[in-house]
């Protein structure tokens, strides 16, 4: 009886081949520039205008009624900043790409830096820009409007949140956002002279565009750590973070000016 051979091991089928998923569709480009900007910038100016003509001025004495906070000086930044996102839905893929809005705590923690160093160097700044050209002529267009009279108390709070949250917001999409996309989508040969470029151009228009001539020096040196969170992070939460952290004194001690409980 002669010894049974080994089997040979049936070879295994390989297994079909799954198809492979599509690659994501890519961004493209944003079809807005500089003429986005200008006419956000337009929005800005035309409905302050028309809001300050249609209130008027209260009566002298009288608390600033909280429809003439958040008309008169809320309503102008808040419109500006949805034109913004509008452009970038009709002519872009929304405000999330264009504008580069998106969660990341590395942002927060370069946006908190960055707003203390800010805060510090606003602090010393404004002091010393007091110094140069008396306190009458230091005061910001917000904090000139509670020097003479008191707001109401719904009033104040009110424009403590806009200063220190919602108003930060609104600007870094118009200034960080839609102007920071339109000059980099120029070409400049290369990409970081494009970031750089944008840095630039941001910080020095934010500064004049608030149209207080004699603190635009001072507002230069607000906006260089905020623009500096967007340069570094390459999106517009740090800048966010930073502006925030830089507004909160000023709002607060607008806040409490508002209400008479400190005299500026």
């Amino acid at each position: 009886m002669t010894a049974s051979q080994p089997r040979e091991p049936i070879p295994e089928a390989d297994p079909p081949e799954l198809p492979s998923a599509p690659d994501p569709p890519a961004v493209q480009p944003h079809r807005w520039g500089f003429g986005a900007f200008l006419l956000v910038e337009a929005v800005l100016l035309a409905t302050a205008a028309f809001v300050s003509a249609l209130l008027g001025q209260p009566p002298a004495g009288s608390p600033i009624p909280i429809r003439d906070v958040l008309v008169g000086t809320i309503a102008p930044t808040v419109i500006a900043a949805l034109t913004a996102v509008l452009i970038t839905r009709i002519r872009g893929n929304g405000p999330l790409a264009d504008l580069r809005i998106s969660w990341n705590r590395a942002d927060v923690k370069v946006g908190l830096r960055l707003g203390v160093i800010g805060l510090v160097c606003t602090t010393v700044g404004a002091f010393v820009w007091t110094q140069v050209v008396g306190e009458q002529n230091a005061s910001s267009a917000i904090g000139a409007l509670v020097d003479d009279q008191r707001m109401s108390v719904s009033a104040a709070i009110v424009m403590f949140l806009y200063v220190w949250l919602l108003g930060p917001i609104c600007e870094e999409v118009i200034y960080r956002g839609l102007l920071w996309g339109a000059v980099e989508r120029l070409n400049w040969g290369a990409e970081k002279w494009g970031r750089l470029a944008a840095f630039l151009i941001s910080t020095a228009v934010f500064a004049v565009s608030h149209l207080e001539p004699l603190r635009t020096t001072l507002l230069l040196v607000i906006a260089v750590p905020i623009g500096l969170a967007r340069l570094f992070t390459g999106r517009l939460l740090g800048s966010v973070i930073a502006h925030q952290m830089n507004n909160f004194l000023p709002a607060l001690a607008i806040l409490l000016t508002a209400l008479g409980v400190v005299t500026l």
